[in-house]
Order: structure tokens, then C-alpha cells, then sequence
């Protein structure tokens, strides 16, 4: 009994480190992560592609509602799997911060800068009492000087940088498939298919475009672009992961 009573005292003090050096809130942050459906952020040579899985809990609720893939600054995209409305208190910091770079330097700010910029205020979070961590993880993907880079950032504040990766439900599964099929040097549509494969390899084998969020960052024009239901079945089509809805018409379900 005396040992639980220790453990949920260290449970609710964030700034208190457990005898194993442990911040238990951090780590709860983390798992509140995991309930969040995925998202998948790919680093190709011709730019950086975000991918989410937005499936809709109920057909009452609008598609447009779910917003899991954000535009940080015109050359920068931001993924979120987590607490929403931790995601987007996120995203606004990062957009002002792109802004204030904007007006301060009169150039637009780097991935790796603004990444590292949101880990800090992150971070801050786990050092102060009376607040919570972020229960949120972010991909975030854009080109600086003319390379594409991808970053991951975490409830305890440190920032990742991938080839690719996958964060929210599934994690496991879904890095292990592209670790698996992963190509460095694969072009932009490439990196398009392989997210998509990702997504479906988890979901039945098939996808719904009001089920996916899409949109790449283009090595050439260095813009975000954040495609429409259109441009998704055309991507699930041409690499047959399109539901279609044919083996609940087969089976009479």
C-alpha cells in the first residue's frame, strides 16, 4: 500500500522525478498519444509527404471538422496525433513563430528552427506546476534550403528528425512497414502511395478518401498543398487501396 500511495504521488507531480527517474505525467502524455488515430509523415527526394488516418466516429458528424493536417507557414505542414485541442495550441505557437521570423529576419523560418522552437515551449511544460504536459506528438515536414526535412516532436519536449515515420495509434505496425518498403530515394508520388499503403496495411486493406488527410510539401516549388477527396481516390485508385464497398454488397452485409 505504501508503495502505491509513493507512485501516486510522483503520478501527480509533474516536476517531481520518480526514484527510477521517471516523470510519470510525461509518460502518460505519451499514451495519450497512442489513443489518437495515426499519422505518418515520408521524407523523399522530391519533397515530404503528411498522411492521416481521420476516420469519422459517426456519419452525422462533418468531414471537414477533423482537422489533423495543418499548414504551419507556406514551405511548412504540421501532422497531429493526440489530444486536439492540445494540437492546435501547438500549431497556432508555430504559425506565430513563422511570422515573427518573417518579420524580425525578412526570410521564412527553418524546419529545424521552428521545430525546435515548439520542443522548447514543449518542454516548458514539464518543469512547471500547476500545468500538464501536451498529450499531443507532431510531424513536421517542410524544405529548408532546398532539402526536404521531417521532424517528430514529443510530450517531453525533444525533437526527432526521420526519414519517416508514423506516431498515434499503431505506431508498431505502421513503422514497421516502412521501415520495410521504405525508398530514399523514391519521388514525391512514391512517397504518396507508400503512406497510403501504410495507412491501409492497418485499415482492412483499403481506404475511403473522406477517411485520409493528405498534403506534400514540393521540393521545386517549396509550397505546402494539401489535397482534396478528388486528388486522394485518384491516389487510391491508381494504387488499389480505393474501397469500394464490394465485399459487404458480396456477402449482403
Amino acid at each position: 500500500m505504501q508503495g502505491q500511495a509513493q507512485q501516486q504521488a510522483y503520478d501527480r507531480g509533474i516536476t517531481i522525478f520518480s526514484p527510477d527517474g521517471r516523470l510519470y505525467q510525461v509518460e502518460y502524455a505519451r499514451e495519450a498519444v497512442k489513443r489518437g488515430t495515426a499519422s505518418i509523415g515520408i521524407r523523399t527526394a522530391g519533397g515530404v509527404v503528411l498522411a492521416v488516418d481521420k476516420r469519422i466516429p459517426s456519419p452525422l458528424l462533418e468531414d471537414s471538422s477533423v482537422e489533423k493536417i495543418h499548414k504551419a507557414d507556406d514551405h511548412i505542414g504540421i501532422a497531429s496525433a493526440g489530444h486536439v485541442a492540445d494540437a492546435r495550441q501547438l500549431i497556432d505557437f508555430a504559425r506565430r513563430q513563422s511570422q515573427v521570423n518573417q518579420l524580425r529576419y525578412g526570410e521564412p523560418i527553418g524546419v529545424e528552427n521552428l521545430t525546435k522552437t515548439v520542443t522548447d515551449h514543449i518542454q516548458q511544460y514539464t518543469q512547471v506546476g500547476g500545468a500538464r504536459p501536451f498529450g499531443v506528438a507532431l510531424i513536421v515536414g517542410g524544405i529548408e534550403n532546398g532539402e526536404p526535412r521531417l521532424f517528430e516532436t514529443d510530450p517531453s519536449g525533444t525533437p526527432y528528425e526521420w526519414k519517416a515515420l508514423a506516431v498515434g495509434a499503431d505506431r508498431g505496425e505502421l513503422q514497421t512497414f516502412l521501415e520495410d518498403n521504405y525508398d530514399e530515394e523514391g519521388d514525391l508520388d512514391g512517397g504518396v502511395g507508400l503512406a497510403l499503403e501504410a495507412l491501409a496495411s492497418v485499415n482492412d486493406g483499403s481506404l475511403l478518401p473522406s477517411e485520409v488527410g493528405l498534403a506534400t510539401v514540393d521540393v521545386e516549388s517549396e509550397s505546402f498543398d494539401q489535397l482534396d477527396d478528388d486528388e486522394i481516390e485518384g491516389y487510391l485508385e491508381e494504387n488499389e487501396l480505393l474501397d469500394t464497398g464490394e465485399d459487404e454488397d458480396e456477402t449482403g452485409e
